[in-house]
């Protein structure tokens, strides 16, 4: 979706008509404009919000034009690496904890610490927990946009017409399983399933890795699983399927990594695992009631499974020729009132208490849901942010979900799955 392309294209064609019969040819006059371009992911809510905001600031920067694209998570990185290699970066990128030390460590993103020095970039009010999420090898590399978590997106019309109990805080997996398939069983809705399978998302099973108190990848940046522990995952969800406590591998390979593509969201689940931001997006398109719970835990919680996160940052690209403007529009679109007013927390809890202050009056029941849900989450839940991704790690998150969806179609045994994931996932680490 590039509505701003079209708005931009329409805006330009009329112009250029009134240059040539008024002006006499003279349309040089728009050359003396900076060109910006913003590539983001996301929905159609955020797309909106986002080009609100952009509205807002060339309002009040008439020297400053922006153009805005956005694409869905599973579509976004191939394009964003499509760009960035063919010496079209965006000038500023949305850019996501698992591929910002990749981007930085090979040159494509700008060190952000001169904008600060220059003062076209204001981070004053950030706490350093909240600054050091977008740092890589001591140098600042994104602007965090907001803290988020993992979590369990929740239809409660669903359970409670079942008249089975949500899903909880205290909820074991095996708990989870079972809850699950009895809501598949006694359901009247058609082709409706307890939860999502959630075999090939590698978040979830980090979650489940560090309950186990490891992690996804080593310090060094080498797997921290072998075929034992991703071959336990891939059964657990096998028996899931096996139980029709998951939805099936066909409606499952239909979700592309989108919110409108989510089964829950397409009406063939009750939950889902996602991240705790999006939960605005799932409100906005979803007609049943929503809620919200941590992941299912390890029987007596030995080791907390999940952490508070930068839900996404904006970077800026080492090769654009306006960085300090890239840098003051990101300074805007984090502290501006009106500006972060118009974004809430759909992009997560803002990491700048003056900014939560200014949002709060504003929350909608949604966003208030998601701001009670991290503030919810205990040292019991919750441990230190994982070590950085390696040079690889997206290439491997495509890896888990092509791999399970072979375990769902029959094709490959779990064991087989196992296998084949670490040694391909190993060679990939190898490569970079």
């Amino acid at each position: 979706m590039n509505l701003n392309i079209n708005r931009r294209q329409f805006i330009a064609g009329g112009a250029c008509a009134t240059s040539l019969t008024i002006l006499g040819g003279r349309i040089a006059l728009a050359q003396d404009k900076t060109a910006l371009r913003l590539l983001w992911w996301g929905s159609q809510n955020r797309a909106e919000r986002t080009f609100k905001v952009i509205d807002l600031y060339t309002k009040a920067h008439p020297n400053i034009t922006i153009e805005g694209e956005s694409a869905g998570w599973s579509n976004y990185w191939p394009r964003l690496a499509t760009q960035t290699s063919g010496g079209n970066s965006p000038d500023v990128i949305q850019m996501d904890y698992r591929y910002i030390f990749e981007y930085a460590r090979r040159g494509v993103l700008a060190p952000m610490d001169p904008f600060i020095e220059s003062g076209a970039l204001n981070v004053s009010d950030f706490s350093k927990i909240g600054l050091d999420g977008g740092r890589v090898d001591g140098k600042l590399y994104g602007v965090n946009l907001g803290q988020n978590s993992a979590t369990v997106v929740i239809n409660k019309a669903a359970w409670e017409e079942a008249g089975i109990d949500i899903p909880h805080a205290d909820m074991t997996w095996d708990n989870y399983s079972d809850q699950c398939e009895k809501l598949t069983a006694k359901t009247k809705r058609r082709n409706f399933y307890g939860c999502t399978d959630e075999g090939g998302q590698d978040k979830a099973f980090e979650c489940w890795q560090r309950q186990h108190g490891k992690e996804l990848y080593t310090a060094d940046g080498k797997l921290d699983f072998g075929e034992k522990e991703i071959t336990e995952w891939f059964e657990y969800w096998a028996d899931m399927r096996k139980r029709k406590a998951c939805v099936p591998a066909d409606v499952q390979s239909l979700y592309k990594d989108t919110i409108d593509t989510n089964p829950l969201s397409t009406g063939h689940a009750a939950t889902c695992f996602v991240h705790s931001n999006q939960i605005v997006g799932y409100i906005a398109i979803n007609k049943d009631p929503l809620a919200m719970t941590c992941y299912p835990v390890m029987a007596g919680k030995e080791h907390p499974g999940q952490y508070l996160k930068p839900s996404q940052f904006f970077s800026i690209a080492n090769s654009s020729d306006h960085g300090e403007e890239a840098a003051e529009f990101v300074s805007f679109f984090v502290n501006d009132p009106e500006a972060t007013k118009i974004l809430g927390v759909e992009r997560g809890v803002p990491v700048s208490a003056a900014v939560r202050k200014t949002v709060q009056s504003e929350l909608s029941d949604g966003d208030k849901m998601q701001v009670e849900y991290i503030a919810s989450l205990g040292d019991d839940l919750v441990g230190p942010l994982p070590p950085a991704p390696p040079l690889g790690a997206g290439e491997i998150e495509v890896l888990f979900k092509q791999v399970n969806e072979q375990v769902g179609f029959d094709i490959m045994s779990p064991a087989e799955a196992g296998a084949r994931l670490v040694e391909q996932a190993s060679q990939i680490l190898e490569r970079n």
